[in-house]
């Protein structure tokens, strides 16, 4: 079981990546561009990852994972003033989802939490925030690539470059360790 949660660390901080290197990659206008009024641009999928981080991993062991303070139909409208706004509040939902991961051990992970009343091991909660932040981290890095085009600086294997990149792989000795290691 420690396995697993460096493991699940090492996932989140790949799925953080992604996003940041996407961030890098965009203007402030480019965040809140959206394809059309009902649509959500980059600046609302982010306002809606933090304030389910917030909610989820405060107190992540002893409150229900849906927080009275959250206001979840707020985070689908763009408050964000500034990159440097929209960078503040992402960092803020990572920090506190790192830091209450970072205090898990392997006794807490069939433990039960609740979500909106709803019993889950750690490990399913855990399991289940992964799954719906690489959902919208993957539209963040859709949408960015959608609005820099040609410009676009591809986040793994650019196209063409397989038979290279697995020749580069191939080459190397078998060895047990996890995907992210080398990125």
């Amino acid at each position: 079981m420690e396995s697993y949660l460096t493991s699940i660390i090492k996932q989140f901080e790949y799925y953080k990546s992604l996003g940041d290197k996407t961030f890098k990659q965009l203007t402030f206008d480019d965040t809140q561009w959206q394809s059309h009024e009902n649509a959500n641009s980059i600046a609302v999928i982010v306002k809606h990852l933090v304030g389910n981080m917030l909610s989820r991993w405060t107190n992540f062991l002893t409150e229900d994972g849906e927080k009275d303070w959250r206001n979840r139909d707020d985070e689908f409208i763009d408050s964000f003033t500034s990159f440097e706004a929209l960078i503040a509040a992402w960092e803020s939902g990572w920090s506190c989802l790192f830091k209450a991961i970072s205090s898990l051990n392997e006794t807490n992970l069939n433990q039960i939490i609740y979500i909106r009343n709803g019993g889950h091991t750690v490990i399913e909660a855990i399991n289940r925030q992964l799954a719906h932040y690489s959902y919208h981290i993957g539209q963040i890095v859709f949408l960015g690539k959608l609005l820099k085009g040609n410009d676009w600086q591809s986040l793994s294997i650019p196209k063409g470059a397989s038979k290279v990149y697995n020749a580069s792989k191939f080459s190397q000795e078998k060895e047990n360790r996890h995907f992210t290691d080398d990125l």
